[in-house]
């Protein structure tokens, strides 16, 4: 049975509720709460009995509490079948080491996710969808809290939360980008990194990514894990290990068309490493921002050539069914917004940069070329990534790239 004891101090009266539950004669839980009006002290005497009363409630209520930060951290402590994108586990790190990390999770309320939300628009600047990803990305590791390590959650006040925000017009997708690169700026870039190449022999051909990125209407990520075991040449096509997909990444392989202008940079690329482009994807986004900066050229990002490739199929008079079978998308509805192009033809034809990237030497990338090597540290060296063995390492504090 529960109690209600009332205590005058300096700041006025308060009433204080608790619960002492006892089994075979043993103090078993003990829960307390304190109130301003005895009324709110009685109410919530009454739910948190009828709550205990439920099967399995006290086990529960004796969990150990902890924090939303010590929550995320376990997540990522744990070993997972999919590894945890950088995107994400900075996501979590910065809810972690926010206000929202302290509270304890058995605490957490719908208001408090609302709060941090529009705290995250309001002072920090971000968009509602950016705000609202954070939002599904700890959802994520609440959901497991509890079923996986035993952590007390309840997953009622995320579902309330995200039906809050959107009464309160909060906009959970992002406006799609409608970016696309110019001639002039490609022929600017192109330019750039053909100097670098040819200059300060750049690790990284952006010259053939560029263009294959276009043509083919592939993600960086996706161009880089591209094994020659891959291309089935007789088909035209090739297969896209662990496509992008919002239900499950790994293990989403699709097979997809390629033009023949994407074959072609393919033809052109040596068979040295199992990769057809050995490169570190986020060098090569790396790349591709500074020479933006360098050139003065705003908002455009290596992702926009997807935009474009699909964009120039479209305006070629590709219908739906083929322009997917090029982009990979299993749904149409998101290529219905490219089929309001104006059929202007391919602006690509007789493009000298298509020619130029075939003929130019394929610098071997970041991610085959060679650190220390074990060969140093007394082993032998090797690919650490897996691939075949490639040339020997460069002295140590030197990079190594090969023209072919």
């Amino acid at each position: 049975m529960g109690t209600i004891t009332t205590r005058k101090g300096k700041s006025g009266v308060r009433h204080t509720a608790q619960i002492r539950l006892k089994k075979g004669g043993r103090l078993v839980y003990t829960e307390s709460a304190t109130f301003e009006r005895k009324q709110a002290a009685q109410a919530w005497l009454k739910r948190r009995e009828t709550e205990l009363a439920e099967p399995g409630a006290i086990e529960q209520a004796l969990r150990p509490k902890s924090t939303v930060r010590e929550i995320i951290q376990t997540y990522l402590d744990h070993n997972h079948v999919e590894p945890i994108k950088r995107s994400k586990k900075a996501t979590l790190t910065r809810i972690a080491a926010s206000w929202l990390g302290d509270i304890e999770s058995q605490d957490l309320t719908s208001q408090m996710l609302v709060d941090y939300v529009r705290w995250r628009m309001e002072k920090e600047g971000v968009t509602g969808a950016t705000a609202h990803n954070d939002l599904s990305h700890l959802a994520g590791v609440l959901s497991i809290a509890e079923p996986g390590w035993g952590f007390r959650v309840d997953l009622d006040q995320i579902t309330a939360a995200r039906r809050v925000l959107k009464k309160l017009s909060v906009r959970s997708k992002g406006e799609e980008r409608e970016r696309r690169p110019t001639l002039d700026e490609l022929d600017r870039l192109m330019t750039h990194f053909a100097v670098g190449m040819e200059r300060y022999k750049a690790r990284i051909n952006m010259v053939k990514m560029t263009a294959f990125a276009i043509f083919s209407a592939r993600r960086q990520a996706e161009i880089c894990r591209i094994r020659w075991d891959d291309l089935d040449r007789p088909g035209g096509r090739v297969l896209v290990r662990d496509m992008k997909n919002p239900g499950q990444t790994v293990g989403n392989n699709v097979w997809c068309m390629l033009t023949p202008q994407a074959m072609q940079v393919i033809d052109s690329m040596p068979r040295d490493y199992d990769e057809i482009f050995p490169y570190n994807p986020a060098s090569v986004s790396s790349a591709w921002t500074k020479a933006c900066e360098i050139l003065g050229i705003e908002g455009l990002k290596f992702h926009d050539l997807r935009h474009e490739g699909i964009s120039r199929l479209f305006e070629m008079g590709w219908d739906i069914p083929r322009g997917a079978s090029v982009s990979g998308h299993r749904t149409w509805q998101t290529l219905v917004r490219y089929t309001h192009l104006e059929k202007e033809g391919d602006k690509y034809e007789g493009w000298p940069w298509l020619e130029k990237a075939i003929l130019s030497p394929a610098f071997i990338g970041d991610r085959v070329r060679v650190f220390k090597t074990d060969k140093l540290k007394g082993g032998v060296s090797r690919n650490p990534n897996g691939g075949r063995k490639g040339p020997p390492a460069a002295p140590p504090g030197r990079s190594r790239t090969r023209t072919l």
